[in-house]
C-alpha cells in the first residue's frame, strides 16, 4: 500500500521545529497537568517530614504513605526536545561561522570547513556557486545533484544546461549571473532536503546573499522559495514578485519553477518563459 506524502508520519525533528515556530520553548512532561484543580492533600506524615526539612530516609526506614521524595530526579528530556536542542546548536554554530566572514572567498572556506551538516559525509564535493558574484541577478536553487556533486559546481547537469539556455534567451550567462543553492552538499539519491539540512546551511546562503547583494533574486524550486521567502505552493506563487528581507537588506525576488521540474513537465515551459521575461524586465528597470 502506497502512503501519500500528506499521510506520512512527521519526524521528531519536524515536530520539534513546528513546536519552536509555535513558541513552545519548554517541555515539562509527557502528561498534561490541570493546574486549575487543587492538588490532593498531603498525608500528616508527609507534611511533618517536609516541615522538618527531612532528607533521605534512613537505611531500612519505611517512607510514610503519600510522602514525596525530596530530591526526586527530573525525567529525562523527551527525544523531540533533545533533537531541537541539537538543531539549535548546529544553527548557532553555522550562524557564528557565517557572520565572521567578510568576503565571498572567506565564506566559501567557512562552508567547506563546516562539519554541522551530515550530508558532508556522503557527498563527493562541496558545491557552492558559479558565475559572477558581482552580477545583478542571483539564482538560488535547492541542492546539488549527481553531476553537480561530481564537478563541484551548481546547475551543471541536464537541468543546469536547460537553465543556461533559459538565461541565454534573456541575454544572461555566467558573466552577469551568480548561481547557488540553499544546500551545499548532495542529498543521497537526490532526495528532497530535510529540515535539519536546511537549518544547517541557511545561515551560509543568507550570508552569501548579504555579501553579493544582487539587485534581483530568483528562487528556483519550492524549497528555495520556502526557505528564503517563506512562500509555499510553487506552481501558485511562481512568477509573482516577492521581497527577500533580512535586516536592512530588501531585494526583489521571484520564485521560479525548477528546471528539473520543466524537464519532467515540458508543458509548463510557456509559464517559465513568461517568468524569465519578467526577470529581464525587472533587471532593466533596476539598471
Amino acid at each position: 500500500m502506497n502512503v501519500s506524502p500528506a499521510m506520512a508520519t512527521p519526524s521528531l525533528l519536524e515536530i520539534a521545529l513546528f513546536y519552536a515556530e509555535a513558541g513552545v520553548d519548554e517541555v515539562i512532561g509527557e502528561v498534561p497537568v490541570d493546574r486549575t484543580v487543587a492538588p490532593p492533600p498531603r498525608s500528616p506524615a508527609a507534611t511533618e517530614a517536609v516541615a522538618a526539612g527531612a532528607g533521605r530516609p534512613a537505611a531500612g526506614a519505611t517512607p510514610a504513605r503519600g510522602a514525596v521524595p525530596p530530591m526526586a530526579m527530573p525525567p529525562a528530556a523527551p527525544a523531540a526536545q533533545q533533537a531541537l536542542l541539537s538543531v539549535q546548536a548546529v544553527e548557532s554554530a553555522a550562524s557564528e561561522a557565517a557572520r565572521a566572514c567578510r568576503t565571498v572567498p572567506e565564506l566559501e572556506a567557512a562552508i567547506r570547513a563546516f562539519e554541522g551538516c551530515a550530508l558532508r559525509a556522503t557527498a563527493t564535493n562541496t558545491v557552492i556557486a558559479r558565475g559572477n558574484p558581482q552580477a545583478p541577478l542571483m539564482i538560488i536553487g535547492e541542492a546539488p545533484g549527481r553531476d553537480e556533486d561530481a564537478q563541484g559546481l551548481p546547475f551543471v547537469g541536464e537541468s543546469g544546461q536547460l537553465l543556461d539556455r533559459m538565461l541565454k534567451a534573456i541575454g544572461r550567462d555566467e558573466s552577469n549571473v551568480y548561481i547557488s543553492n540553499i544546500l551545499f552538499w548532495r542529498p543521497p539519491g537526490n532526495r528532497d532536503p530535510s529540515a535539519e539540512e536546511i537549518v544547517a546551511c541557511r545561515p551560509f546562503i543568507e550570508r552569501l546573499i548579504e555579501l553579493v547583494q544582487p539587485k534581483v533574486i530568483a528562487c528556483a524550486g519550492k524549497h528555495s522559495a520556502a526557505t528564503l521567502l517563506g512562500a509555499t505552493g510553487i506552481t501558485r506563487i511562481r512568477g509573482r514578485w516577492h521581497e527577500y528581507r533580512r535586516g536592512d537588506l530588501v531585494i526583489p525576488a521571484m520564485p521560479l519553477l525548477h528546471p528539473a521540474y520543466l524537464l519532467r513537465q515540458p508543458g509548463v515551459k510557456r509559464e517559465a518563459w513568461r517568468d524569465m521575461l519578467s526577470l529581464a524586465e525587472k533587471l532593466e528597470e533596476l539598471k
